[in-house]
C-alpha cells in the first residue's frame, strides 16, 4: 500500500465567525469549525501531523470558544484507536504550527520526535502579547509542546521526514507555519496547516484568487505562501473544514 492521509476529528466549534476564517469576508455569518488531526499511514510507522485540542472544558475556559464541543468518541486517543493507530507506534509528529489547537495531547506519543520549523519555535517562546492566547501563554498553564521540548526537532525549510513525506515552510498564518507534502499513489497532497482553514481560502472569490485566514502574522508572506503552494502542483488540504472530515482518506 502506498501512503495515505487520514483526517481525524478532535472537537468542533459549531458556529465560528466566517470573517475569522476568510479574511474580511462573511461578517455576520457563521461556519462550522472542526478541529482536525492527520495521520500519514502506509510507511514504516504512522506519522502524525498536528495532535488536536485539549479537552472541551479547558478549551471553553481558556480560549474564548464558549461553544466548543467534543462529541462522544472524539477524544484523540479514542479517535486514533478506532482508526487502528497505536500512538506508541508513532515515531514522527509534525506540527504545522504551535497554536494550542494543533499541538496538544503530546503525552500520547512516548516514542515520537516532534518536528517544527525553527522560526515557529522561536516565535512561540516569545510571541507578541496579542498572540499569547493562541500560543497558550496563559496564567496557570504552559504551552503543550514545552513538556516534550527535549524531543522537539527544529528544522529550517524543506526536510524529508520519511520517504514521500517532507516539510515545506509556509509563513503567513504564523511566522513558522509549515505544510507537509505527501506523495501518494493518487497524487501529491499538501497538509496546509491554518494557511488554509477552509477550501474557501484556496478557491478565493471574484476579487482575490486565494483568501488568507482571519488570523495571520504577515499578509505579505501569506501572499507569497499562496504562490509557493501553487508551484507545488499539489492538492492542498485545509485544517478546519468539515469537507475534509467527510472525505476522511486522501490518496
Amino acid at each position: 500500500m502506498g501512503l495515505q492521509i487520514l483526517a481525524l476529528p478532535s472537537g468542533v466549534v459549531p458556529q465560528a465567525h466566517q470573517a475569522a476564517i476568510t479574511y474580511q469576508r462573511g461578517w455576520g455569518k457563521y461556519q462550522r469549525l472542526p478541529m482536525i488531526m492527520f495521520v500519514i499511514v502506509g510507511g514504516e510507522h504512522p506519522i502524525m501531523v498536528d495532535t488536536g485540542t485539549p479537552d472541551a472544558a479547558f478549551v471553553r475556559e481558556n480560549f474564548h470558544y464558549s461553544t466548543f464541543e467534543r462529541p462522544d468518541g472524539e477524544d484523540p486517543l479514542t479517535v486514533l484507536t478506532n482508526a487502528g493507530i497505536d500512538p506508541a507506534d508513532v515515531r514522527h509528529v509534525v506540527f504545522t504550527h504551535l497554536h494550542w489547537d494543533h499541538c496538544s495531547n503530546v503525552g500520547l506519543f512516548p516514542n515520537a520526535a516532534f518536528t517544527v520549523q525553527d522560526r515557529e519555535l522561536r516565535y512561540a517562546i516569545k510571541p507578541i502579547p496579542l498572540h499569547y492566547r493562541a500560543y497558550q501563554h496563559l496564567p496557570g498553564t504552559q504551552p503543550p509542546w514545552l513538556s516534550v521540548l527535549d524531543r522537539v526537532n527544529p528544522v529550517q525549510g524543506t526536510v524529508e521526514i520519511a520517504p514521500g513525506v517532507s516539510t515545506v515552510h509556509l509563513p503567513g498564518h504564523t511566522p513558522g507555519s509549515q505544510g507537509v507534502l505527501v506523495e501518494t499513489d493518487a497524487g501529491r497532497y499538501l497538509i496546509a496547516g491554518d494557511n488554509l482553514d477552509s477550501y474557501d481560502n484556496w478557491t478565493g472569490d471574484a476579487s482575490t484568487p486565494h483568501i488568507p485566514s482571519g488570523a495571520f502574522s504577515n499578509l505579505i508572506e501569506y501572499t507569497e505562501t499562496f504562490s509557493k503552494i501553487e508551484a507545488l502542483e499539489c492538492e492542498p488540504i485545509p485544517s478546519h473544514d468539515q469537507r475534509v472530515l467527510d472525505t476522511g482518506v486522501f490518496g
